[in-house]
């Protein structure tokens, strides 16, 4: 399992895009399946890999955020015997049970402090970057762990990269492979000259959160952009960090057709989410809960299945532990969320979902409801963005969500306002607490990374000429400029 982090589907070439960032991952894709509508349940890092790992919503495990009591999987509680089920039940335990040796190369459970996130593993691998790190450090750990397993008969080997995650970080020496690559975007500069007037963190003029901080150790990731043809150096840096992990994901599958076993060896390619790049005016992060953020790929190559197909039906990351275990032959957890796919895989059964609801409650407070064509987002806290409280969009005809339709049909924002009112109450009636944990995140002071930056990001719009600003944050999160 290739986990590459905040890998947007379309910047990759399986997926249509243009640019050639993946002809690793696209020859995996080839021999396997490619699915067109998969979705983290929770972003972004942490939420996404807890509900992963748990098979479960955030609104059930607990972990929804970066910080505060809901950046914790929640406690089982007074029924806990001696072994906690979750852990028990977990996707890496189902290798295991399957019987196989499991390893990890990945540096998420210190980043984090999300140690459950080793549950399941006989081995890790943690190279000490925090997350920091390129995977010039970790592919050599890779590399060696198969020199040493890749002959034997079954283990299951997870492999984490962070490449295309801010700051772009590839290294020097890989150089500036889309130099001189045509540059395509859908932001033309009047959406660009729209999207400046934007405030909030992650917008054009604060691309490191709330300021235009440059680090001399990561130049491909600018501090801020306010020309139009400035877009190119980020998606540059962006692309580029795709293209280093994809290359280095060719060398993993290099390593196991040269150990004579990538044939029979399963791959699975996907990321925890994907990143916004213009789409509700922000720009290299993954902030809401929306298309841009919370649509990921996924591609398995898996042995004996047929090759070279695509699945339009509609995932989640946490369908992936009740696919396995189908797969695998292992017994379903009853607590699981997740609902199995393998029939797609086998016989090309259609195990899509009618519809999903995705959350975010780390950079905002946001539920969005994906059904048919259609993107409802429900904003509770905006983080400090002036979203409104509802947003919908026709996403097949508007993919980068331009054009907010709640006024022209009512009715679809309705049907998507429901469909989160449903799930929230399945959801609570399946939990262990009486306690909605987005609701946790606001009673503590608000997604983690707002938290007691309001009044220094006020007095940055006033000293930098945007005063409108400031008066719209101030008037409706209140807050006084610091002088």
């Amino acid at each position: 399992m290739i986990d590459i982090d905040t890998l947007r589907p379309d910047h990759m070439g399986c997926y249509g895009y243009t640019r050639d960032t993946t002809p690793s991952i696209d020859r995996i894709a080839a021999k396997g399946t490619r699915f067109d509508n998969y979705y983290c349940s929770d972003a972004p890092c942490l939420p996404s890999r807890a509900a992963l790992v748990t098979g479960m919503f955030g609104i059930r495990n607990g972990a929804v955020g970066h910080g505060g009591t809901a950046a914790d999987l929640r406690l089982e509680g007074a029924g806990r015997g001696f072994r906690d089920r979750i852990s028990e039940n977990n996707l890496h335990q189902i290798f295991r049970k399957a019987g196989m040796y499991t390893a990890s190369v990945s540096t998420f459970a210190e980043r984090h402090s999300a140690w459950w996130f080793n549950a399941g593993f006989n081995e890790t691998v943690n190279v000490g970057g925090g997350g920091m790190e390129s995977g010039e450090e970790v592919l050599p750990r890779a590399l060696d762990w198969l020199d040493r397993n890749g002959k034997d008969d079954g283990w299951f080997l997870h492999v984490h990269l962070w490449d295309p995650h801010t700051p772009y970080r590839a290294p020097e020496s890989f150089g500036d492979p889309f130099k001189d690559a045509r540059f395509e975007t859908w932001i033309t500069e009047d959406i660009f000259n729209e999207h400046l007037k934007c405030v909030g963190p992650h917008t054009l003029n604060e691309l490191s959160m709330y300021d235009d901080a440059v680090s001399p150790k990561y130049p491909r990731y600018p501090g801020k952009i306010t020309e139009y043809g400035g877009l190119r150096r980020l998606i540059d840096g962006y692309d580029c960090g795709i293209a280093y992990a994809d290359y280095l994901t060719g060398m993993i599958v290099g390593r196991l057709e040269s150990l004579g076993v990538y044939d029979e060896t399963a791959v699975i390619v996907t990321s925890d989410h994907g990143e916004n790049f213009g789409e509700l005016g922000i720009y290299a992060e993954h902030a809401t809960a929306d298309e841009g953020t919370c649509k990921i790929p996924m591609n398995i190559k898996w042995p004996g299945a047929k090759e070279g197909r695509a699945d339009a039906g509609l995932h989640l990351n946490l369908d992936l532990a009740p696919t396995m275990a189908e797969l695998l032959g292992v017994r379903p957890y009853a607590g699981w969320d997740g609902t199995s796919y393998a029939g797609f895989l086998l016989n090309s059964s259609d195990c899509g979902r009618g519809s999903a609801v995705v959350s975010q409650n780390a950079h905002v407070c946001q539920r969005a409801a994906r059904f048919g064509d259609w993107l409802y987002i429900r904003t509770v806290h905006d983080g400090f963005h002036l979203f409104d409280k509802e947003m919908l969009y026709n996403v097949a005809a508007d993919p980068h969500e331009l054009c907010d339709l709640k006024d022209e049909r009512p009715d679809m924002a309705a049907r998507g306002a429901k469909i989160i009112l449903d799930w929230q109450d399945e959801m609570m009636a399946k939990s262990n607490s009486d306690a909605d944990p987005m609701w946790t995140v606001m009673r503590e002071g608000g997604p983690e990374h707002t938290r007691g930056a309001l009044n220094d990001y006020l007095a940055r719009l006033e000293q930098t000429g945007r005063a409108d600003g400031a008066a719209r944050l101030k008037e409706k999160h209140g807050g006084g400029v610091k002088r």
